[in-house]
C-alpha cells in the first residue's frame, strides 16, 4: 500500500506548511500529493507551485471539477501539467455537486453520469493527440454549421497515458469509475463498509473486460495522532459535519446519504438539521464517535498501525492523509509517524 497527502483547499491561513508537508512527503517516498478545488482556490495553480518544490513525487487533482471546464480545456491543462511536472500529474475529476455547478458554474446538474462518460472520453481522446470530432448528447465538436474546425492537441504529455480518477460515491458511479477511470478517489471510506462500494467498481471493471489489477483505490483519510481519542475525534467531528450537513441541500446530499448507508441513519439527519440550521459547533457535537473513528486514523501510532492493515485488507492501494493537525513540525512529525506504522505493519511499497 503506497502512501499520499492530501493537502486539501489553498488559502485556508497554512499554505506555506502545505509546500513544506509536500516538500517532506516526497523526501519520505508518498506516491502522490493532491490537491482540491470547490469555490476558491483552482487545483491546476497550486499543483503547479507544488510540483515546482518537489522532485519525485506525483501531483494529482482531487478533484477538478467537470462543470469548470471544458473537458477539451481540462486536457490542455493536464498536459501542460504533466509537462512542467516532468510527467508526475494525475487527473482527478469530478462532477460536484448540484449547488456549486449550478450556483457558481452556471452549468444545469443534470445526468451527471453520461456527461461524466462523455467528458473523460473527450479528454482521452486529447491526450492521445487525435483529431478531436465529437457527437454526443452533451457536446458536439466542431460545433455543426459554423466556423469550427476539428483541431488536434498541440503539446505532447510526458506520459504515455496520464492516470484519470473519479470522485464517486453513489453505486452507478462507482461503477462507471470502474469501467472508464484508473483510479476510485474515496471519501469517508471505511474499512468495515468497503465491501459493497468495491463490488460496484469491481462490476464496471467487468464491463470493460478488466479485472482490479491495476486500478488505485485512493481514500482521503483524516490523520490524527494522540492518546486521547475523544480529543483526536474533535477537529475530525467539524470536517465531517461540514460534509453531511453543508455540502448539498436537505433534498440532496451525496455525503449524507453515503453516511445513511453505512447505518447512521439517525446521525447523518441530526447533523444535516443542525448544521442547516446554521448550527455548525452542534452539528460537529453531533457527529458519533463511531463514524469518525471508521473513517479516519486517529489515536496512538500503534492503534493507526493496526488500521492500516484493515484498510490494506479492505482493497485500498493508495492511502491519502490529510495534513495532521498541529504545528508544523508536528504535523511533519506526524507524517514521518505514518511511514514508520506503515513499515511496522508491513505493508510499505516503495516507501523511502
Amino acid at each position: 500500500m503506497r502512501l499520499g497527502l492530501n493537502l486539501g483547499y489553498w488559502g485556508t491561513g497554512a499554505d506555506g506548511d502545505n509546500v513544506a508537508l509536500a516538500r517532506e512527503a516526497d523526501r519520505l517516498g508518498f506516491s502522490v500529493v493532491w490537491a482540491a478545488e470547490a469555490y476558491g482556490s483552482d487545483a491546476p495553480t497550486v499543483l503547479s507551485w507544488v510540483a515546482a518544490q518537489t522532485v519525485n513525487i506525483d501531483v494529482g487533482s482531487a478533484v477538478m471539477q467537470i462543470p469548470a471546464r471544458t473537458p477539451t480545456c481540462t486536457a490542455m491543462t493536464a498536459a501542460t501539467l504533466d509537462g512542467l511536472s516532468g510527467g508526475r500529474f494525475r487527473l482527478g475529476l469530478g462532477v460536484s455537486g448540484p449547488q456549486v455547478s449550478e450556483g457558481w458554474h452556471g452549468v444545469r446538474f443534470d445526468r451527471p453520469l453520461g456527461r461524466t462518460r462523455e467528458y473523460v472520453d473527450i479528454v482521452r481522446r486529447a491526450l492521445d493527440r487525435k483529431t478531436v470530432t465529437y457527437q454526443g448528447d452533451h457536446w458536439t465538436l466542431p460545433l455543426p454549421d459554423g466556423p469550427g474546425k476539428a483541431l488536434r492537441l498541440t503539446v505532447h504529455p510526458v506520459r504515455q497515458r496520464i492516470p484519470v480518477y473519479l470522485a464517486a460515491l453513489g453505486p452507478t458511479n462507482l461503477e462507471l469509475a470502474g469501467e472508464i477511470a484508473d483510479g476510485w478517489l474515496a471519501i469517508f471510506f471505511s474499512p468495515e463498509h468497503a465491501a459493497e462500494s468495491l463490488d460496484h467498481v469491481r462490476r464496471g471493471r467487468a464491463v470493460a473486460g478488466l479485472s482490479m489489477q491495476g486500478f488505485d483505490v485512493v481514500p482521503t483519510v483524516p490523520l490524527v495522532i494522540g492518546d486521547d481519542l475523544e480529543a483526536c475525534a474533535e477537529p475530525v467531528r467539524a470536517y465531517s459535519a461540514l460534509y453531511l450537513g453543508g455540502m448539498g441541500s436537505r433534498s440532496q446530499n451525496f455525503y449524507n446519504q453515503l453516511a445513511v448507508r453505512m447505518g447512521f441513519a439517525d446521525a447523518a439527519a441530526r447533523v444535516q438539521d443542525l448544521f442547516l440550521d446554521h448550527k455548525p459547533r452542534e452539528a460537529a457535537a453531533a457527529v458519533p464517535f463511531g463514524f469518525v473513528d471508521t473513517t479516519s486514523l486517529i489515536g496512538p501510532i500503534e492503534r493507526i498501525r493496526d488500521r492500516l492493515q484493515a484498510y490494506s485488507d479492505a482493497g485500498t492501494t493508495t492511502l491519502s492523509v490529510t495534513a495532521p493537525q498541529g504545528a508544523l513540525d508536528q504535523r511533519i512529525a506526524g507524517l514521518r509517524s505514518l511511514v514508520h506504522a506503515l513499515d511496522a505493519a508491513g505493508l510499505a511499497d516503495g516507501m523511502a
